[in-house]
């Protein structure tokens, strides 16, 4: 693809270091029962947990936000929580890692999406959901509007899309036309509801899943992934589509006709959970920097694949990054 070493991506991520950026999106908190099982419910055929610990952590849009933190870059977060003992913990939990929290926006009409996780002897045994779906009001994307267009020096936006009502088109829309009048860099990750209204931005990234979903054809031969990439570039008339393949790495094309295909990095992969929060971090944080869109690639590739090594929800460290980098040769 290219030759990319830990010192270029330690200077353009320097460059980038300080930098605005706005993460737009579906927040949620991630709650973590942790226990074991050691009987069956006589009441019925489930296991038994007993409980040993419980831990909270970022998780949706707020993850991308802690991932640019860890970057070096100064995230603000926008997103809706509930007015409960759910959103309190995860204010705390954003000033626990100092992250601005003056861009949420408290509603009392719906509860903080939560997702909770059960682990028994490190096994996953259930996930129970708390959310509500429907678009946010007018009047919210109102209040977001209004704050995006009072930050300075703002360099990036984000869109976190998963499906949970923070992104409606037309708030979609209202944000792209600011960001381009603006000359400010806008990059996309996708959920299917809104899949081709995220139009003229600087970077598209649909995982595979997504991506097969949305155009109604899988993309199990390289021929189908060079087409589905063409096929997203033209209908969306965007600079870059880059669209993730698990195992397989990604895929970059770009609107000047060039594609690159980039290898997977992760060398013992020991949990995905997160992978493509921190891929569009890294990406924007080093086309912020100055780095190519091909450079921007390379770098999230190596950076989700460094997350992909570790248990649980992690965001990338700089260090781990650029040691991944130079174990790799830089290639």
């Amino acid at each position: 693809m290219l030759h990319l070493n830990a010192v270029r991506t330690s200077e353009v991520l320097n460059n980038a270091k300080g930098q605005n950026v706005a993460v737009i999106g579906d927040i949620m908190l991630d709650r973590f029962f942790w226990g074991n099982v050691s009987r069956i419910s006589p009441e019925a055929p489930v296991p038994v947990v007993e409980l040993n610990n419980e831990t909270f952590h970022l998780g949706g849009a707020a993850n991308v936000a802690a991932n640019f933190k860890t970057l070096g870059l100064n995230p603000i977060l926008m997103g809706v929580l509930g007015n409960d003992n759910s959103g309190r913990d995860f204010i705390e939990l954003c000033k626990s890692m100092n992250l601005e929290t003056s861009g949420l926006y408290s509603s009392s009409d719906r509860p903080t999406t939560v997702k909770t996780r059960i682990i028994a002897n490190n096994q996953h045994v259930a996930r129970v959901d708390r959310e509500i779906n429907h678009y946010i009001s007018e009047d919210i994307q109102n209040f977001f509007m209004n704050y995006l267009e009072n930050i300075q020096n703002l360099k990036a936006i984000i869109f976190e899309d998963y499906n949970k009502g923070m992104l409606p088109k037309e708030f979609i829309s209202k944000v792209v036309d600011y960001a381009n009048d603006n000359g400010i860099i806008i990059t996309v990750d996708p959920k299917q509801d809104n899949f081709f209204d995220y139009k003229h931005v600087t970077l598209f990234k649909p995982n595979k899943k997504e991506a097969q979903n949305a155009l109604g054809y899988a993309l199990d031969t390289d021929e189908n992934i060079r087409k589905a990439g063409l096929e997203l570039l033209s209908r969306l008339d965007c600079q870059n589509v880059l669209i993730t393949l698990g195992s397989m790495g990604m895929m970059l094309f770009q609107q000047d006709g060039n594609i690159f295909s980039v290898p997977t990095r992760a060398r013992k992969v020991a949990d995905v959970s997160g992978a493509g929060d921190t891929a569009i971090a890294s990406f924007t944080a080093t086309y912020i920097g100055g780095g190519s869109s091909s450079e921007s690639a390379s770098v999230a590739n190596f950076a989700s694949g460094t997350v992909c090594e570790q248990p649980g929800v992690v965001p990338i460290e700089i260090p781990d990054l650029l040691a991944a980098i130079e174990r790799n040769g830089g290639n």
